[in-house]
């Protein structure tokens, strides 16, 4: 009989530098020019529901300054190109990723980890984050690897169904999934109102987490994926020769809101909303949170773990929704049922099904 799976633990990492307010400013001036669309940014990235940032590079000590970081390589008129940041990416998510890891792998025998599974989509560099990170903390050279690059914020929820296949097919197996996103170093000299709200999301996180078929912690219990039709162009990640460019549509609530009423019924596998005492739901932005509350008319305070994420640290990406789900695991009540989600290019929704408790 199949083996079932189970996070059992998660850790999570992010970089010292808290640069919301920073950014916040810098954004702002891009408008100088324009004094009420300056108005409408700053009333909009005030009602963002985020008090907090952070990223791998240390900013200038004036956002209005000649350059934006302390070792001027985002110069203002001459931001880096693509393989610049790459560089930097090279250099800087090792070491996030690390801080992760250390913490998940504490008190584990590190030899015993058969399989790695890395997840990100805001830089990439071979030999890549998974040797690297293989190196850095003293596993085998023998584990299977995988790599999950670009699928963007949903990436999390398909490296659980990733690691709950390994663990179903060999028992024995123990599977550290890692999630690091340095979504910062896309940063974009713009002055195009939505461009500048979607970055005012973005910070830089890591996540690591041990699932086995040691029945402890959270339990996967199924997954469940919905492409929206005719929602391509809503959310889009592209590669430019100045960086990452990401469309995120102000579009993408209604979309989630109008898509979730028809497919909750697959993605609860016949369950009601009423029966599901956690929402794991990957806090994209505040509209988005706003949206599936309304959608699923959850009680105000059903997606509050996700809202304290987002306050505490903005939309990293990937790593996201797997700091929601540590919260669940630092603070269990008992046996219930849960329910992940996560929201990405396509416009997809991938989902997951879990349970607390044993």
């Amino acid at each position: 009989m199949p083996s079932h799976a189970y996070i059992n633990t998660i850790a999570t990492a992010v970089p010292v530098h808290d640069v919301h307010g920073f950014f916040l400013r810098f954004a702002g001036s891009q408008l100088a020019d324009d004094s009420r669309l300056r108005e409408v940014f700053n009333r909009m990235a005030e009602k963002g529901g985020i008090e907090h940032r952070f990223s791998c590079f240390a900013p200038a000590a004036d956002p209005d300054g000649a350059s934006l970081d302390a070792a001027g390589v985002f110069r203002r008129g001459a931001f880096p190109s693509t393989a610049r940041r790459m560089q930097m990416f090279s250099a800087q998510a090792p070491v996030l990723a690390q801080k992760s890891v250390e913490r998940v792998l504490l008190g584990e025998e590190r030899e015993r980890i058969t399989h790695l599974i890395v997840t990100t989509c805001t830089g990439f560099s071979a030999p890549g984050l998974d040797l690297d990170i293989i190196a850095r903390c003293g596993l085998p050279g023998s584990i299977e690897r995988t790599i999950v690059g670009f699928m963007g914020c949903y990436a999390a929820i398909t490296a659980l169904k990733l690691a709950r296949h390994m663990v179903r097919s060999q028992p024995e197996a123990r599977v550290l999934i890692v999630n690091a996103e340095l979504c910062t170093l896309h940063l974009k000299e713009s002055a195009n109102l939505q461009e500048l709200l979607s970055f005012c999301l973005w910070g830089d996180g890591a996540a690591a987490a041990l699932v086995s078929a040691r029945p402890t912690g959270i339990g996967l219990d199924g997954f469940h994926a919905v492409a929206i039709p005719d929602t391509r162009a809503l959310m889009t990640w592209d590669i430019g020769d100045d960086g990452f460019d990401m469309v995120l549509s102000g579009r993408v609530p209604g979309a989630i809101h109008n898509a979730l009423g028809s497919a909750i019924g697959g993605i609860l596998g016949g369950r009601r909303v009423a029966d599901i005492d956690h929402w794991a739901i990957h806090p994209g932005g505040r509209s988005i949170l706003d949206a599936v509350e309304r959608a699923l008319d959850l009680a105000p305070d059903a997606l509050s773990r996700s809202r304290d994420v987002l306050r505490a640290y903005g939309n990293m990406s990937s790593a996201t929704v797997m700091f929601v789900l540590k919260t669940m695991l630092d603070a269990p009540a008992g046996r219930a049922r849960g329910c992940g989600m996560a929201f990405g290019p396509g416009l997809v929704a991938e989902t997951m099904l879990f349970h607390t408790g044993g």
